[in-house]
């Protein structure tokens, strides 16, 4: 656990930039070159992630930790509409009906690796782990 803790506060900006840029860099790649057409709830967990892209890489660059109040509410809300999400696709009947009526149904599966591992779960993780080193880094830094 500790050895955790010195890598996030050494690093922890720079791998919560690095996590939220292959989170967006494979959305891409899953939209641009798979042509998947990204549902409703995609593009709500699209507009959480992209500016953490810009965010913590300027915070990075800069080391900036002050900016970690600012991020974290967005990818806890991502984790909120990833794991809505993920259910909505794994248990049939779980989110309302109206919610993906237009376009692409948020239950569709574009991927469903080893049986469970779809897209909204790769978005989960992605937030749950920019989300862990973010708290890493306040949670040091007031003990």
């Amino acid at each position: 656990m500790r050895l955790w803790s010195e890598v996030a506060q050494r690093y922890g900006l720079y791998l919560g930039w690095l996590l939220a840029l292959i989170a967006t860099l494979g959305s891409l790649y899953f939209s641009e070159v798979r042509h998947f057409v990204p549902c409703t709830l995609c593009w709500y967990q699209r507009i959480l992630m992209y500016p953490l892209v810009v965010l913590l890489g300027i915070a990075s660059y800069r080391q900036d930790r002050t900016i970690v109040p600012y991020i974290l509410p967005l990818t806890l809300l991502g984790i909120g509409v990833a794991l809505f999400h993920y259910l909505d696709q794994k248990i049939p009947g779980f989110g309302p009906p109206g919610l993906c009526s237009s376009g692409v149904p948020c239950s569709v599966q574009y991927i469903d690796w080893l049986g469970f591992i779809s897209i909204p779960l790769l978005s989960l993780v992605a937030f749950t782990g920019i989300s862990g080193v973010l708290l890493a880094l306040v949670l040091r830094r007031k003990s």
